[in-house]
């Protein structure tokens, strides 16, 4: 998505710190530790309570206020002063507080303790965006409201040159360290983007840096300065649109390869992402799979905004390039338009609900697809033009799909897809999931007008989409477009007719080579709809700079060749040997058919660098 880079203000005390890690449950060291479950802040950020706390609001303005729930029902009146008002316990549930003479409403949400940590595998992830919503004073009070909804991953931003403002220059503190330890010491782990290359790096920000070398360097950084406390690195974000620099498949694995390298010689065990696709274009997927991605990436990352029934098809196409390697959905959602005053940018009465209704369903059939990894977006109130993102109001107070989140970061724990229900007048997914720590299966469904549905087992428990208990009258369950978790014993799976979810494609995975290929060709004369390089037809000859990394610990040494289409000619170098850490430019010339040519051409550049490994370039050219 597209995003302002929004300052923070200052750091404050390490005791901040200190205290956030003691309320989770962790230490403030530089290691992970073990997660535990999640405590309330004493203030209570975001009017966001456990059922069976007393609930304890401030209110703006004195007189007679409403507080009314999810359906607009009134609970109680309570009258305000210039004291916090006392409501007592509420159950589970997103209420608001309304009075007549104030234009705006204030909110609260309570939501089921968690009564186990939260997996460390559990699919239920997050788009926070911390470094850049919040300065370091808030950062504690939204990293509790990430943890207490029980979710697993969240993903950060950052901006390249913020920490390294000149080559070799890095700041030695930034609201980006600062974000990594508080939200590690909350118990979340913490995946990390970036965008846009410093000036010093190339010219033309929004496009990779011209030197590989300078991506590895700055990668290797801040993996080592920030190792245990960031656990995954997509190394650029949706380079696939123009918004972030329009590249082509070629390009988008060449940086790939000098990330991977970078992140593994500094940490191991730090996941390296795809650097994650916006769009699922046939050619930059074709692209990207000529040029062997695979061994340079431990997650296969791609975003989505489309209409649930694309998702089957919209997955497939990414399943077919990943492979083995899991999916993970780093941006996710169906938003809606907010409408009424611009300083508030609120979405309406009926599209706050339905946010918390499209949320769950987001989810669902997503989890669905085979995820490892699911990140909804967005938690902070940010608006894109007239479409508002956010579950949360500018001062952390919920939107009803806050609370919504918090159900399936609780009932979808550790969520695997089982199948889809096979009654096509349903939407109906079975997962095996541990709601409260318990091995269950959870079945989340929906129909899009009010029915009947007889469940084939009694459920041990059925909730709504903001997690309120349900009861069942009767053998039949009466569905409607808002989406019911039924909790069944594991035992129950063979009573449901279900389509088997997708599975994985068996594509082979070679072994990494440090030794990697990048060439280069200006962004205006990019085909980024053919993932090509445009060139005029009758030109005689074609001089594309090859550049040959050696990211490895030891000298490379080995042959090159190059393959064409039929009658196409190529003349390049025959070996190449290339100490540690050193790049060599060669020029390649390419001779097109003197009878023309249309289409997409195709050119291989590869490497065959002995025990090593196999290095590829492939890169595709389009007539002008």
């Amino acid at each position: 998505m597209r995003w302002v880079n929004q300052k923070s203000a200052g750091f404050v005390a390490t005791a901040l710190f200190v205290a956030l890690a003691n309320a989770f449950g962790t230490n403030d060291s530089a290691e992970a530790v073990e997660r535990a479950i999640p405590k309330p802040l004493e203030h209570h950020p975001g009017n966001i309570f456990l059922e069976g706390e007393s609930v304890r609001v401030s209110l703006p303005k004195a007189g007679v206020w409403q507080l009314l729930d999810a359906e607009d029902h009134l609970i109680k009146n309570v009258v305000a002063d210039d004291k916090p008002v006392e409501l007592g316990p509420l159950r589970v549930g997103f209420y608001r507080l309304k009075k007549e003479d104030y234009a705006d409403w204030l909110s609260l949400g309570v939501i089921a303790p968690l009564k186990v940590p939260t997996p460390q595998t559990s699919p239920i992830a997050l788009d926070v965006a911390m470094s850049w919503f919040y300065p370091e004073d808030r950062m504690a009070d939204v990293a509790s409201l990430c943890a207490l909804a029980g979710v697993n991953w969240v993903r950060d931003r950052l901006s390249w040159g913020e920490v390294e403002p000149q080559r070799g220059e890095f700041k030695p503190r930034t609201r980006y360290d600062a974000a990594a330890e508080i939200q590690s010491a909350a118990g979340l782990k913490v995946l990390q983007v970036y965008h846009a290359s410093p000036k010093w790096a190339n010219p033309e920000t929004k496009r990779f840096p011209i030197d590989l070398r300078d991506s590895y360097r700055f990668l290797k950084a801040v993996a080592t300065r920030w190792t245990g406390k960031v656990l995954a690195y997509e190394p650029w974000n949706e380079a696939d649109i123009h918004v972030f620099g329009g590249h082509t498949g070629a390009e988008m694995a060449s940086l790939q390869k000098a990330a991977y390298w970078a992140i593994k010689s500094a940490s191991p065990d730090t996941i390296v992402c795809w650097n994650v696709f916006a769009t699922n274009n046939a050619a930059h997927l074709e692209d990207i799979a000529a040029n062997d991605v695979l061994p340079y990436c431990d997650t296969f990352n791609f975003h989505h905004y489309r209409p649930l029934e694309d998702y089957p098809s919209l997955y497939e196409s990414f399943r077919h390039v990943a492979g083995p390697r899991p999916l993970w959905v780093t941006e996710c959602a169906l938003p809606l338009r907010w409408s009424g005053d611009p300083e508030k940018q609120e979405l309406s009465d009926e599209d706050l609900f339905e946010q918390a209704r499209r949320l769950v369903k987001v989810f669902a059939c997503s989890l669905h697809e085979g995820t490892s990894a699911t990140f909804y977006f967005l938690l902070p109130h940010y608006v894109e033009g007239p479409t508002q993102f956010g579950i949360i109001r500018r001062d952390l107070t919920p939107r009803p799909a806050y609370v919504s989140l918090a159900a399936v970061g609780r009932l979808l724990a550790d969520a695997r897809p089982r199948g889809k229900l096979a009654d096509k007048e349903v939407s109906g997914y079975l997962f095996s999931a541990k709601p409260d720590g318990e091995p269950r299966l959870v079945l989340v469904l929906w129909s899009k007008d009010q029915r009947t549905f007889p469940l084939p087992v009694k459920p041990v428990a059925l909730y709504d989409h903001f997690g309120r208990p349900m009861k069942q009258t009767g053998e039949n369950l009466v569905l409607t477009s808002a989406p019911i978790f039924a909790v069944f014993h594991e035992d129950s799976l063979g009573r449901f007719d279900l389509v088997k979810p997708p599975q994985a494609e068996p594509v082979p995975v070679n072994s990494p080579c440090p030794v990697v290929l990048q060439t280069l060709w200006p962004s205006d004369e990019i085909d980024l709809h053919q993932s090509a390089y445009r060139v005029k037809p009758k030109t005689q000859d074609l001089l594309f700079p090859i550049f040959i990394y050696n990211f490895g610990q030891m000298a490379a040494e080995g042959t090159i060749r190059v393959a064409t289409p039929a009658g196409w000619q190529a003349e390049f170098i025959d070996t190449c040997r290339l100490p540690a850490g050193e790049r060599t430019e060669q020029s390649l010339r390419i001779v097109p058919p003197t009878s023309g040519w249309s289409g997409v051409a195709v050119i291989q550049v590869e490497g065959d660098f002995g025990t090593l490994g196999r290095s590829v370039l492939s890169f595709r050219l389009v007539a002008d």
